[in-house]
């Protein structure tokens, strides 16, 4: 195996000499064109696009440190840090008089593992990825983690080989849509969602689900009533649009439930 150094930061990029030689690897090529950046060190390229099941694969058994330079997890790591700050900064400028709870809740969805995974399902990331051949078999390209993991990854590798700039400009093509559609009240109404969801997952229950009860009113005034149940319980909320009734009602449900822990 041989090793290389960046060095504007010293990150170390290896090149192993492949167990099976004709092994076809990503093109690389048409990565930096859908990419829109082109490399200086293409050594970062390969290793952002390396699962460590493939990594792991490439070197004898107990060379835990030789896979490690070889697979993205710390590219991916460097990435999740340069991925919120680049958020962060847009949504600051974006609106400045956001308050706290109302940036913060903008920036948890845009960075969530669903966003990125979707962002990456529409640059095709999938088709560039190196797996080892279980997680290939267990349909590793189609895992919304493993998306946003690549994502994060790639954006690490842009950082180390171009600086935050080349990483900036990367981030908002990529999440170009998001960032157009990311409002304080949309944030709002998913966030109450994905948190009673995440808390009933955490809990291992079954998801919650919603159902509108009935809309009364004109059709320019309509009030939606929505009910969202869950295993051992169930609210009621209302509002304007189907979205911001089951909002309401997620955060309706996550206030019983703290009120049902305290009595019992």
């Amino acid at each position: 195996m041989s090793r290389e150094y960046d060095d504007a930061s010293g990150f170390v990029t290896s090149k192993p000499t492949l167990k099976k030689q004709g092994i076809k690897l990503p093109d690389l090529g048409l990565l930096e064109t859908i990419l829109s950046y082109k490399f200086q060190n293409r050594a970062l390229l390969e290793r952002a696009t390396t699962h460590r099941s493939w990594a792991h694969e490439q070197v004898a058994p107990g060379s835990e440190n030789e896979a490690r330079q070889l697979h993205n997890e710390a590219l991916e790591f460097l990435g999740d840090s340069v991925l919120g700050l680049v958020v962060a900064d847009y949504l600051c400028k974006a609106y400045p008089a956001g308050t706290e709870g109302e940036l913060s809740r903008m920036k948890h969805r845009l960075v969530s593992a669903p966003t990125l995974a979707e962002a990456s399902l529409r640059l095709n990331l999938g088709d560039f990825l190196r797996f080892g051949r279980g997680e290939e078999r267990s349909g590793g390209r189609r895992k919304d983690a493993l998306l946003a993991d690549v994502l994060e990854a790639l954006t690490g590798a842009i950082f180390v080989d171009g600086g935050l700039s080349a990483a900036t400009d990367f981030v908002q093509r990529a999440l170009g849509e998001e960032l157009q559609k990311v409002t304080p009240i949309a944030a709002a109404e998913a966030d109450y969602k994905t948190m009673l969801q995440e808390k009933l997952q955490a809990e291992r229950r079954p998801a919650p689900k919603y159902s509108v009860v009935e809309a009364v009113g004109p059709p320019h005034r309509r009030t939606f009533h929505v009910e969202v149940s869950w295993d051992n319980g169930s609210v009621r909320a209302q509002g304007r649009s189907k979205k911001t009734a089951e909002a309401a009602a997620a955060k309706e449900a996550l206030a019983f439930m703290k009120t049902d822990k305290k009595e019992a």
